[in-house]
C-alpha cells in the first residue's frame, strides 16, 4: 500500500520534471541575418513612437528617464515591469548585438534564448523589415544610457516558469497580417500596416482568453480588463461609425487626445496619444483612421449621423471613456 502511495506521488512529480526538461530543451526562434543595413536614427525614432516603445518603456507618471523602464503593469498573471532599454551595458541593452535586438523585437526571445512574456507585444513586430530593425537599433543607441535597471517582474509559479511560455507561443504566436491588398488605396494599406503591426491596436482593444492570448472571436471588440483597471472600447468599424467618428475627427483625436464631444482620452489611451500617435504625421494618423473606418477596404466610408452634443462632466473617470461617444 505504501508503495502505491509513493508511486502516486512520485510518478506525477517525475512526469512533471520530464515535461519541464523537454520544454527547456525545445528550441524556439530562427537565426537573424549576420549583417543589417545601415540604420537611420530619425526613422527609427519615428517607428519607436509609432510602436509604443517610448510610452511603454518610460515611466512618465513618475517622471522617469526616457526608455529607462516603464510603469508596472498589473495583470492576472502577475506584475510586469517594462525593462530599461537604454544603451547602458549592464542596466540596459548596451551589451546586445543588433542580432540580439532583432531576435527580441521580432521573435520575442532574449539573448540567452529565453522566451519573453507576451506582455511585450513582439508578435505585432514580427513583420518589421531588416531596415526597420536597423533604424530602431540606431535610434536606441542615441538615447542617454541610464545606469539603473528597472525592477524585476513579480510573477509567481507556474507563470514564472519561462519555458512554459513555449506552449503559449505554439498556441497564440502568429505574425500580423499587414501585407498590402491589391485594389485598395495607399492610405488604407498604410493604415493596415500601422494598426495591425507597429501600433498593435489589437493588444488593447481585443479581449484575452484565460491563457492570456488574444481572443480571435472578439477582435477589436474592446477589452474591459486592461492592466491597472483601465478599459479599451470597441474599435469595430460599425461601432465607430455609430459613434459619429469620421476620418477627420478620429485623426484629430489621435493628434490631440480630444474627442468630438469636447472631452479627452484618459487612462492608457491618453499615454498612447501623448507619447505615440501625436508624433505621427498627419498622413499616418489619417491612414489609421481610414483603415479602422473601412475594415473591408471598400474605399467607401459612410457618413455617420451627427452624435448628440454633450457637455463634458467635471471629475469624470477618463479611464472608463468609451470611444463610441455613447457616454
Amino acid at each position: 500500500m505504501r508503495g502505491l502511495i509513493r508511486a502516486s506521488v512520485i510518478f506525477p512529480a517525475v512526469a512533471a520534471s520530464l515535461g519541464a526538461g523537454v520544454l527547456a530543451l525545445w528550441p524556439i526562434g530562427a537565426p537573424e541575418p549576420a549583417a543589417f543595413p545601415p540604420g537611420d536614427a530619425e526613422r527609427g525614432a519615428y517607428l519607436a513612437r509609432a510602436s509604443g516603445c517610448v510610452s511603454c518603456h518610460t515611466n512618465a507618471a513618475a517622471k522617469g528617464l526616457a526608455l529607462a523602464g516603464g510603469a508596472p503593469l498589473d495583470t492576472p498573471f502577475g506584475t510586469f515591469v517594462p525593462p530599461n532599454i537604454t544603451p547602458h551595458t549592464t542596466a540596459g541593452i548596451g551589451a546586445w548585438t543588433i542580432q540580439d535586438f532583432a531576435r527580441a523585437v521580432r521573435q520575442g526571445i532574449s539573448p540567452e534564448g529565453d522566451p519573453y512574456y507576451p506582455v511585450f507585444t513582439y508578435s505585432f513586430y514580427a513583420g518589421f523589415t531588416d531596415q526597420e530593425i536597423a533604424d530602431l537599433w540606431e535610434a536606441f543607441r542615441t538615447v542617454p544610457p541610464v545606469a539603473d535597471a528597472a525592477p524585476t517582474h513579480d510573477v509567481g509559479f507556474p507563470f514564472s516558469f519561462r519555458s512554459g511560455l513555449k506552449l503559449w507561443r505554439a498556441a497564440y504566436l502568429d505574425a500580423p497580417e499587414t501585407d498590402a491588398l491589391m485594389g485598395t488605396s495607399s492610405p488604407w494599406n498604410r493604415g493596415r500596416l500601422l494598426v495591425e503591426g507597429a501600433a498593435h491596436c489589437a493588444a488593447c482593444h481585443t479581449g484575452r482568453t484565460l491563457a492570456g492570448g488574444l481572443d480571435a472571436s472578439a477582435r477589436f471588440a474592446g477589452n474591459d480588463s486592461l492592466p491597472g483597471g483601465s478599459k479599451a472600447p470597441s474599435i469595430l468599424t460599425a461601432d465607430l461609425l455609430e459613434g459619429g467618428w469620421t476620418v477627420a475627427n478620429l485623426a484629430y483625436a489621435l493628434q490631440s487626445g480630444l474627442l468630438p464631444n469636447g472631452d479627452a482620452f484618459g487612462g492608457s489611451m491618453a499615454e498612447v496619444v501623448a507619447e505615440g500617435t501625436s508624433y505621427l504625421t498627419d498622413a499616418d494618423r489619417a491612414a489609421i483612421a481610414t483603415y479602422l473606418l473601412d475594415a473591408d477596404g471598400t474605399g467607401t466610408i459612410p457618413t455617420p449621423p451627427p452624435p448628440a452634443t454633450e457637455t463634458p462632466m467635471a471629475g469624470m473617470d477618463h479611464s472608463q471613456m468609451d470611444m463610441t461617444n455613447e457616454n
